[in-house]
C-alpha cells in the first residue's frame, strides 16, 4: 500500500519517527523515497486514521492511480477523484513530479466536464527546514477543500489525494489552555510525540519521564494510551503536572508522579524512558566556550548518574534531548561517547539528530539509546 507523507520542518527527524512508528506497529516498510519534505512510502499493510499519533507529519495521502507519461492520465480517468456533494470547492495540487502540468491541466478539464465549479489554489506559504532550505507548504488557515498530489518514484508517477491532516489548532489549544505552563522550559507537543514514537513504547505499556516537569511529555503519552511514571525533583512543577493531567481528564490509575531526584529514585519496571532533561540556562546571547563546555559536562554527568540509577528498570530504549549550544558558526554538543561508555548503552543508527531554529542559542539534539545486552 503506497502513501505520501508531507513532513514537518525537520524531515530527517520525521523520517526516523515514521520508521520507528511502523516498527512498533509491525507494519513493514517495503520501500520509500524522499523529495524535499515529502516521503513516498510503500507499506505491507493498509493504514487508517493515524495522523494524530505523529509529531513530525503534516498530512498523509493515499495513491489513486499511477503510470508513465500519458498512462498516468488514462489511469486517473478510470477513478473517482471527487466524492463530495458540493459542486463548488477549492483544491490544490502538491507537486513532486515532472508530470505536474499535465495533471493540473487534466484536473481542470475533468472538473469542467463534470460541471463542478472549482478554483485551484496555489501553494505559496514557505516553511524553513532544519537544513535552512525553504519549501512551499499549504497554509493551515486557508480555505482548502481538497488536496491532491503527484509524486515521481523512478520512472513511475503517482497521483493521489490527501486524506489525513494534522489538527495543529487543536494541538496548540490543548497546550495553551492547560492550567499550568512554563513557556521558557516547555517542550512542544510535536517534539514530545516524535520522541515517544522513537522510544517504540506501545499503548498499554509503561513509559518513564525522568525529568517530567509539568507533564508535557506525559500528557502526549497518555493520549496514546501509554501508562506513565513522571519523576521531578521540583515540587511546584510536580504540583503543576498534577493540575495539568487532572484537567485533561486522565485516569489517576494510568500515571504516577514522583517528587524525587532521578539520580536516586526507585521505580517499577517500564518499557522505555523519554525525557527532556535540564538543558541549562535559557540564553539570548552566545556563551563563552568555557561556559558552554561547563554546561555540557554537567549535562553528561547528570545523564550518566540518572541512566545508571534507572537502567535496571528500563527494558527498552532511552530517548532524550541534550543541549546544542551555538558558538560562532558552529554548535557544541555533549560527548555522547562518554555517556555510552559509562552506562553500557549504544547509540541507535541515524542519531543524534539536531533540532533548532536559526538564531536560537541553545537548541537540541535528540539521542536514542539501546542497551548493549539486548
Amino acid at each position: 500500500m503506497k502513501y505520501l507523507f508531507i513532513l514537518g520542518r525537520n524531515p530527517e527527524l520525521s523520517l526516523e519517527e515514521i520508521k520507528a512508528y511502523f516498527t512498533r506497529e509491525e507494519n513493514k516498510i517495503l520501500d520509500y523515497s524522499i523529495k524535499d519534505n515529502a516521503l513516498f512510502i510503500d507499506l505491507e499493510k493498509p493504514i487508517q486514521n493515524i495522523i494524530e499519533n505523529f509529531g513530525g507529519v503534516i498530512s498523509i495521502g493515499e495513491v489513486i492511480a499511477s503510470g508513465q507519461g500519458d498512462e498516468l492520465i488514462e489511469n486517473i480517468e478510470k477513478e473517482e477523484i471527487y466524492l463530495g456533494t458540493e459542486n463548488k470547492f477549492n483544491y490544490l495540487l502538491w507537486d513532486f513530479s515532472k508530470e505536474e502540468r499535465e495533471v493540473e491541466s487534466y484536473l481542470k478539464k475533468r472538473f469542467r466536464k463534470e460541471k463542478l465549479k472549482v478554483t485551484q489554489k496555489q501553494i505559496k506559504s514557505e516553511m524553513v527546514l532544519q537544513s535552512g532550505e525553504k519549501v512551499l507548504v499549504s497554509s493551515s488557515g486557508r480555505n482548502i477543500d481538497l488536496e491532491y498530489f503527484v509524486f515521481d518514484e523512478e520512472d513511475i508517477s503517482y497521483f493521489g489525494k490527501i486524506t489525513q491532516k494534522s489538527d495543529y489548532d487543536a494541538i496548540e489549544n490543548r497546550d495553551m489552555n492547560k492550567p499550568v505552563r512554563r513557556e521558557s522550559l516547555s517542550i512542544s507537543p510535536r517534539l514530545s510525540k516524535i520522541m515517544i514514537n522513537l522510544s517504540l513504547v506501545k499503548p498499554g505499556e509503561k513509559m518513564l519521564d525522568a525529568f517530567s516537569g509539568i507533564g508535557g511529555i506525559l500528557q502526549e503519552a497518555l493520549i496514546q494510551g501509554i501508562k506513565v511514571i513522571g519523576v521531578e525533583k521540583d515540587k511546584p512543577a510536580v504540583d503543576g503536572a498534577h493540575q495539568n493531567l487532572e484537567f485533561a481528564g486522565f485516569s489517576k490509575t494510568d500515571y504516577d508522579l514522583i517528587n524525587f531526584d532521578s539520580t536516586r529514585v526507585k521505580i517499577s519496571k517500564v518499557q522505555a524512558m523519554v525525557s527532556e532533561p535540564d538543558l541549562g540556562e535559557t540564553l539570548k546571547k552566545m556563551p563563552t566556550k568555557a561556559n558552554a563546555k561547563k554546561t555540557l559536562r554537567e549535562f553528561e554527568w547528570l545523564m550518566i548518574k540518572v541512566i545508571n540509577n534507572l537502567k535496571r528498570d528500563i527494558e527498552g530504549r532511552i530517548v532524550f534531548t541534550s543541549p546544542l549550544i551555538k558558538h560562532y558558526k558552529k554548535r557544541m554538543h555533549c560527548n555522547i561517547e562518554r555517556i555510552l561508555e559509562e552506562t553500557g548503552y549504544s547509540l541507535v543508527k541515524g542519531f543524534p539528530i539536531a533540532e533548532f531554529r536559526q538564531g536560537q542559542v541553545v537548541g537540541r539534539e535528540i539521542y536514542v539509546l539501546e542497551r548493549n545486552d539486548l
